[in-house]
């Protein structure tokens, strides 16, 4: 045999110094000739072992040699493209891996623009396209015996998954398609499935196969942020194969499970965003978590509680994949508990965003809708023998996972105290949606829970998740049963609904209807009232404070018309103004009239803006004294915003009021006139004759109708100071019912937000300076604040001032505070875990850049 094998070594080494020396055409394709019947396939192969010991020694030499000799010239010894045609079939059709390796040698070791690369790219190009990456991938999984196989392995796993990046790198402005990231993953994802059916074929024909490689070639390409690009194609093939396949199972099984740990968690990332449910999930993944400490480490408390990027799918896709199976639910219960324990910290309201405490929510909700009533009835016995004989916190036994009952209980009542205490709505909101369900699953023959929240679609959405589903091995089948009840019942409800009642009872119903009655035009019918509305303040006055039963009439028309009056009658409002404010905060909705909250609060703000000093003297003065509720406080907050939004109006004494009440004056409009009928309302005839001439009038251009902007001096200038100092000097003065720097942190963020909208209303003042002063004094006091509202109220009371204050002014008068303000909005823009506080903090301080640029530009 060792003859045979010098003979052979000897016939390669004079084809090849023939291919590096001849210039004769006709030598040269004799040479590649006699090469190419070693490779496999060919018309008159050479013996297996000569191939055997081609492949093994001698064909990167002659691959080499055959790029050392690429070019124009040498390419055309022959006519015809004989001589390109083997030369290509080296490349294509010898051990693909080898051929790779070469190509891409080649390829990093040419330098510049030049035809052997571009010809090296173009044959790259075609190796990827007729499937012998494939190839490649599966000479990698048969078994191996060499000693340098591992090292092979490495250098084909960097050089196939980085293959995008180094051909981009040398070709740059001259890359093919074929090398582009989004065309090259989704055909590695492609090649690999033609991996796994060759691995399937082998495994069905009794042969050992490995699927390593593709594992790692798997997880380094998700490690690379192309997960997308590569299960988009992998994933569906998947699917579908197995579906009702046992052995592909197996395969895809062993496929993740050989991923390298640290490219676990970008592979269930990956899978469980690309697949369609939890039970394609489940063919995939079988019992991965029991087997693998990272991956379940990833799928039980990595994607759960270290992130909230997962999407509402993938949640359900991955929570539905550990209820699934009996031997996995254990992991599905205790991440219930640790969600819950999550769910009620106090400290995780106050320091994690909001969109990591929806998402928490939305997984808690889902938990809960796999969870079955076996499983909760299992609780409220293992609640009762619990208690019979306690035992201590760190022995666990494997029943703890049906003891969830307790822990529901605590943390549902310690979540919904935190969230209903948060000044966000939306927390409010998650707490409410949260209790809801809980207390429905934990008690559902009870009287419900219900709480008054807006109905939005997130809202909707969160409800939606916690619908029960079937729980069981087989979910498909489950549902499908479960629903075979109400097909079932389907056609007898149809048949006995689609029955007019008037048929039932018989042919005398019909001689009774009325339908053939028309209807009376009711459209101009007016609301028949017994008392008047009032005609004057102090009787509007009267009839608020003096209210008995019968005079409910009363009551309502003057709270109607008394923001009319006080805007016509402005100097008899002066005269009640503090008194009538002080009726009006106190005054209490005794009837189920419409809007009452807006019609209290339009005629609050307009008695403040009559007598702006008075009124907001005492406005202020009450909004740090006893024996108010908080609802009263931030009424106070929003008339005195309204009031200044209103009185730093231009030109605003020369515009009727926007909100305006209909006074008993405007009950008849000058332009329509009742008819002697009383029911029927015809047009003015003075309108009747504007119309007619309006219409019969030619206009050859029209243009744009210019009006001069409204102008006037700021009423607001003179009592700014009212409006803002006494809310900013007792904010830190505790009362016995009331503490802004305590549990009332509500109430503080509304007043950061009242301080930070009276500063920017106060703009182009005399007192804008002080005002600025003291509100940066302010915000520097509460800067670190644990609450995320009053946070927001101090960064957009920040942007107030850098905005209102001329920036002269700033730089005079306050540049300690600007340097001290810039670097606490630098750290809240880098570190705040709210996003809008950290957007709030970035605008302020693009705003500080702005204010120095332009101070810059200034002349000296």
């Amino acid at each position: 045999m060792e003859p045979a094998r010098s003979a052979v070594g000897l016939s390669i080494r004079e084809a090849v110094h023939v291919l590096q020396s001849s210039e004769d055409g006709g030598r040269v394709l004799s040479a590649l000739e006699s090469l190419q019947r070693y490779l496999r396939g060919t018309a008159e192969p050479a013996l297996p072992g000569e191939q055997e010991e081609f492949a093994a020694k001698h064909f990167a030499v002659v691959l080499r040699c055959l790029v050392g000799r690429l070019s124009p010239r040498w390419l055309q010894l022959s006519p015809g493209d004989r001589l390109e045609q083997l030369w290509d079939s080296f490349f294509l059709e010898g051990p693909a891996d080898q051929a790779f390796l070469v190509l891409m040698e080649a390829i990093e070791g040419t330098a510049g623009p030049s035809f052997r690369l571009m010809k090296m790219a173009q044959l790259l190009a075609r190796f990827l396209s007729e499937g012998r990456v494939a190839a490649l991938m599966e000479e990698q999984c048969r078994p191996q015996m060499k000693p340098g196989f591992p090292l092979l392995q490495e250098t084909l796993l960097s050089k196939v998954v980085s293959l995008p990046d180094h051909l981009g790198n040398h070709l740059q402005q001259d890359n093919l398609a074929q090398f582009f990231p989004q065309n090259y993953f989704p055909l590695l994802g492609e090649e690999a499935v033609q991996v796994l059916q060759s691995v399937v074929d082998s495994l069905r024909g009794g042969l050992h196969c490995s699927v390593s490689f593709v594992s790692r070639v798997l997880g380094k390409v998700c490690i690379q942020g192309r997960h997308k690009e590569i299960l988009g194609r992998l994933v569906p093939q998947l699917t579908a194969r197995t579906q009702g396949s046992c052995l592909w199972q197996r395969v895809c099984w062993r496929l993740v499970e050989q991923v390298p740990d640290r490219a676990m968690e970008a592979v269930l990332t990956g899978l469980v965003e690309a697949t369609p449910g939890p039970e394609v999930l489940s063919r995939l993944l079988g019992n991965l978590v029991l087997k693998n400490k990272k991956a379940q480490f990833v799928m039980t408390r990595k994607l759960l509680f270290m992130q909230y990027r997962c999407t509402t799918p993938m949640l359900q896709s991955l929570l539905g994949y550990l209820a699934m199976d009996s031997q996995r639910r254990p992991f599905l219960i205790q991440a219930l508990k640790e969600l819950l324990e999550t769910w009620g910290s106090s400290s995780a309201v106050r320091h994690t965003p909001l969109a990591q405490q929806r998402y928490v929510s939305m997984a808690v909700l889902i938990c809960l809708a796999h969870l079955g009533e076996p499983e909760l009835r299992d609780s409220r016995e293992g609640e009762q023998v619990v208690r019979a004989h306690p035992r201590p916190r760190h022995v666990r036994t494997p029943q703890d996972a049906c003891l969830v009952l307790p822990e529901l209980l605590a943390s549902m009542m310690a979540g919904v105290k935190c969230r209903l205490d948060s000044s966000l709505p939306a927390v409010r909101r998650l707490g409410m949606i949260v209790a809801e369900v809980i207390s429905t699953r934990i008690h559902p023959e009870g009287p419900p829970l219900r709480f008054q929240y807006e109905d939005d679609e997130l809202s909707r959405e969160m409800l939606a998740l916690a619908t029960p589903r079937p729980v069981g091995d087989s979910p498909l089948e489950a549902r499908s049963s479960s629903l075979d009840p109400v097909v079932a019942e389907t056609p007898a409800e149809t048949m006995e609904g689609s029955v007019p009642p008037a048929q039932l009872q018989g042919s005398d119903s019909e001689l009774d209807s009325d339908d053939d009655f028309i209807p009376y035009d009711m459209s101009g019918d007016k609301e028949l009232k017994s008392s008047k509305a009032p005609q004057y303040v102090r009787d509007c006055m009267e009839a608020l404070t003096t209210f008995e039963d019968k005079d409910m009439e009363r009551w309502e028309a003057a709270l109607k018309a008394l923001e009319g009056l006080v805007r016509r009658n402005p100097e008899a409002t002066r005269e009640v103004s503090v008194e009538l404010a002080r009726v009006l905060l106190h005054l209490e909705e005794r009837t189920c009239v419409a809007g009452f909250e807006e019609l209290r609060q339009r005629a609050l703000v307009a008695v403040t803006v009559t007598d702006p000093a008075q009124v907001a003297e005492h406005l202020t003065s009450q909004f740090y004294a006893l024996n108010y509720s908080l609802r009263q406080r931030m009424d106070i907050l929003d008339v005195l915003t309204l009031a200044a939004q209103e009185l730093s109006r231009p030109g605003r004494l020369g515009r009727s009021p926007q909100h305006s009440s209909v006074g008993p004056s405007t009950q008849c409009s000058p332009t329509l006139t009742a008819s002697q009928s009383g029911s029927v309302m015809v047009p003015d005839w003075r309108v009747v004759v504007e119309n007619r001439i309006r219409s019969k009038t030619r206009h050859f251009s029209k243009g744009s109708p210019w009006q001069e902007p409204a102008g006037g001096p700021n009423e607001f200038a003179s009592v700014a100071g009212c409006f803002f100092f006494p809310l900013i000097h007792h904010f830190d003065r505790p009362l016995v019912t009331f503490d802004l720097l305590g549990d009332d942190q509500l109430v503080l963020g509304r007043l950061t937000h009242t301080l930070g909208a009276l500063m920017y209303l106060a703009v182009n003042t005399t007192v804008a300076v002080r005002m600025g002063k003291a509100l940066l004094e302010f915000v520097w006091a509460l800067r670190f604040h644990v609450d995320t509202y009053v946070r927001r109220g101090l960064l957009s009371a920040v942007s107030s001032v850098l905005l209102s204050v001329p920036a002269e002014r700033l730089l005079e008068d306050l540049p300690d505070e600007l340097l001290e303000t810039r670097s606490w909005l630098a750290d809240v823009a880098e570190k705040d875990v709210d996003e809008n506080c950290r957007e709030l903090a970035v605008r302020a301080l693009l705003l500080l850049e702005r204010l120095r640029d332009r101070l810059l530009s200034l002349p000296s």
